[in-house]
């Protein structure tokens, strides 16, 4: 092993003689052969027997080339046994050999001649199969590679179990040069180390040669004395060709990052667990009080002892709110939780109050610069800094609050409140875990809440509007481009309740929504209105197409009389797809490039307003330059013509050359719709752009 360092195996005492051969001379088996002067064989050892397959007594005296050597080959080795009898230089090399049975084998030779006292010459020639002796070759150059350049720690100990060699992996891993390893044994090598573990081990191996494999040492070493660190460790009984016991062979892999990764997911693994509890939990209503109301609950007392759940008043008001760093925090508090313990419970907020706290108090500091707030060893003067007044830090002290945390609540970039959390009961201060999961909580809860924020303002922004005026000429959103028409019905001055809109969305998303709610006049252009407010301010939500008409489903339950058919997308120009939702209405048409224009395979679900049945989402690819045209019945609708007949006419006009959107707005309202149609008609095509 020419890459470690080496030095000869020892026992436990002194150096003594083997009555056996050498492991490597018993692999190689090398055949020794003596020639005179003349070329007769004069010594012929057992391995030479083996080799040629002549005994002593058929060799001894004949001519070596007659027997060893085949006719082809004998003129070049009698000139090479005449070279090295006269010139006294060695010859080595390879050639076939002749065998006694009549076969041939390559063999590896070294000759040399030799002098005895008298002054009369010999040749020694010593043989070896050339396959043996190229496979240790390989063999031997194989070991030192993979041992020099393996990442994986290893070493030889000897009987005594003292260090033996070392290869750079375990150098690098103890922090120790291969000098100072050898001839010490791994507790003088290693101090900071269990050895007693690990030398019980290799002794039984070397008792019984039952290896040990992977077995967990955690520990320090000079090379990084400030940490554990963990390795897999194994262990092998060396033993030469004979079976004689030479010592350990020790493998050792640093499996530190798999160690402390396992620690991590046995955390992560609790912390999802909590999170998953949490997601059947938190969210079960749309109600702002009842969401807060339940991340409290799951927060005690797996997490805390007293949990709160507070909201920037603003907040609740349906306004953003930033704090500077000399502003007050105006606060409500929506929800508190604890189990038996009435003095911490009289120091929070009662649910549906508004406080005023100082810039110098920890929840402003939480929700002021929307980052948590941790204290793992409260003081008195800690008190100060997160009770509401003194007379809260003393119920506090009393109660024996001890560790305090306080985590934003932040949805879609704002931040809406805090959750507050303490500690008395349970004696482990808040730590790293405990505020990854926190974090996790407040992130999932908050997704909630401002759900419920909105949705609470969009059923009050519905049940207060009274007419929505029709829409305007919508924007360009990312990944989109859109044109539109509304076409009312007969008179101008009759407002119907179709309507469409193209609400863009985080993400350079955008939802595109086209409705029709039945019946016309103010009575449907109010529905129509509030549908529409509702709409938009789900979309804002980024909730499920499905869902979101679930939503709207309820809203035109509500409404007096109301029924409408909509179809609802949202488009995500980053995957090129769009999911759609449909209540009742007439399919869109997609047209790409080089096909035909095809009426999109939606389930087509039951208009607003009749509830109790659910709605699917379909995504639909929407690659770069193709197009999805919605519209209303009212553009294809007649009382003349079937329904299919009309719809095939609308993909007719469509498969055509590819023309400006507005352009095609104009083209299917002046080739369609009927002049006597008494519906209006919405109608909304986008086209995906390349991104950007």
């Amino acid at each position: 092993m020419s890459a470690a360092r080496s030095a000869g195996f020892e026992g436990d005492g002194p150096p003594h003689a083997s009555a056996g051969p050498s492991g490597l001379l018993d692999v190689l088996r090398v055949a020794s052969v003596v020639l005179d002067a003349e070329g007769r064989i004069v010594l012929w050892s057992p391995q030479a027997e083996e080799l040629f397959g002549y005994s002593a007594r058929e060799a001894l005296g004949e001519y070596a080339a007659r027997i060893m050597v085949h006719e082809q080959h004998l003129d070049l080795v009698v000139k090479l046994f005449a070279d090295v009898m006269h010139t006294g230089q060695s010859w080595a090399g390879a050639f076939p050999i002749r065998r006694k049975d009549g076969g041939t084998r390559l063999v590896e030779f070294r000759n040399m001649r030799l002098m005895d006292d008298r002054g009369d010459v010999y040749a020694l020639g010593l043989a070896a199969d050339q396959t043996t002796v190229r496979r240790l070759e390989r063999d031997m150059a194989l070991s030192a590679r993979v041992i020099s350049q393996s990442p994986v720690g290893l070493a030889v100990l000897d009987t005594g179990l003292r260090y033996v060699s070392v290869n750079p992996a375990l150098e690098r891993i103890n922090g120790v040069p291969s000098e100072a390893h050898l001839g010490r044994t791994v507790r003088d090598v290693l101090p900071m180390l269990d050895a007693d573990a690990l030398e019980s081990q290799a002794r039984e191996v070397l008792d019984t040669g039952e290896p040990v494999i992977d077995r967990s040492m955690i520990g320090r070493t000079p090379a990084d004395p400030e940490d554990d660190h963990a390795w897999s460790v194994s262990l092998y009984r060396l033993e030469d060709a004979l079976g004689a016991v030479l010592g350990v062979a020790v493998s050792i892999v640093d499996v530190t990052e798999q160690y402390r990764a396992s620690r991590e997911a046995e955390a992560a693994r609790r912390r999802l667990a909590a999170v998953a509890d949490a997601s059947t939990r938190i969210g079960t209503t749309l109600e702002l009080d009842r969401t807060a109301h339940e991340l409290a609950d799951v927060a005690v007392p797996g997490l805390a002892d007293i949990a709160a759940v507070d909201l920037l008043e603003a907040v609740v008001k349906g306004r953003r709110s930033t704090l500077g760093p000399a502003e007050h925090a105006v606060i409500r508090a929506l929800a508190v939780h604890a189990d038996d313990a009435p003095e911490a419970m009289r120091a929070a907020d009662p649910p549906g109050q508004v406080a005023r706290y100082g810039p110098e108090r920890l929840v402003t500091e939480c929700v002021r610069t929307g980052r948590p707030v941790m204290v793992p060893r409260v003081t008195q003067e800690d008190l100060s800094r997160i009770a509401r007044s003194p007379e809260a830090a003393e119920l506090l002290g009393r109660a024996g609050v001890h560790s305090y945390l306080a985590v934003p609540l932040i949805a879609r970039g704002e931040v809406l409140g805090a959750l507050d959390l303490k500690r008395m009961r349970n004696p482990l201060p808040f730590g790293e875990d405990d505020l990854l999961l926190a974090r996790e909580l407040a992130a999932r809860a908050a997704l909630q809440i401002d759900n419920a924020r909105w949705y609470q303002n969009a059923r009050d922004a519905a049940l207060t509007l009274q007419r929505s005026l029709l829409p305007s000429h919508p924007p360009v959103t990312g990944g989109l481009e859109v044109a539109s028409r509304y076409q009312p019905a007969e008179a101008t001055s009759e407002v119907g309740g179709d309507w469409f809109d193209v609400i863009p969305l985080e993400g350079c998303k955008t939802a595109l929504v086209v409705g029709d709610v039945m019946g016309s006049g103010i009575t449907a252009a109010a529905s129509m209105g509030r549908l529409r407010t509702a709409t938009n301010t789900l979309a804002s939500l980024d909730l499920d197409p499905a869902l979101v008409l679930e939503h709207l489903d309820r809203t035109a339950t509500g409404l007096d009389q109301a029924i409408a058919t909509c179809v609802y997308a949202v488009h995500d120009p980053r995957r090129r797809e769009c999911r759609i939702a449909n209540a009742g209405h007439l399919p869109p048409v997609r047209l790409r490039a080089g096909r035909p224009p095809e009426l999109l395979d939606l389930p087509t679900g039951v208009p607003l307003g009749v509830g109790g049945v659910a709605f699917a989402t379909t995504t639909v690819g929407l690659d770069p330059g193709d197009r999805l045209v919605f519209y209303t019945d009212g553009l294809v609708e007649t009382r003349q013509h079937p329904l299919d007949e009309r719809l095939n006419a609308l993909l007719e006009v469509l498969d055509g050359p590819d023309r400006p959107l507005e352009e095609v707005c104009d083209l299917l309202l002046r080739t369609l719709h009927e002049p006597e149609n008494s519906d209006d008609v919405a109608l909304l095509i986008a086209r995906a752009t390349p991104p950007a």
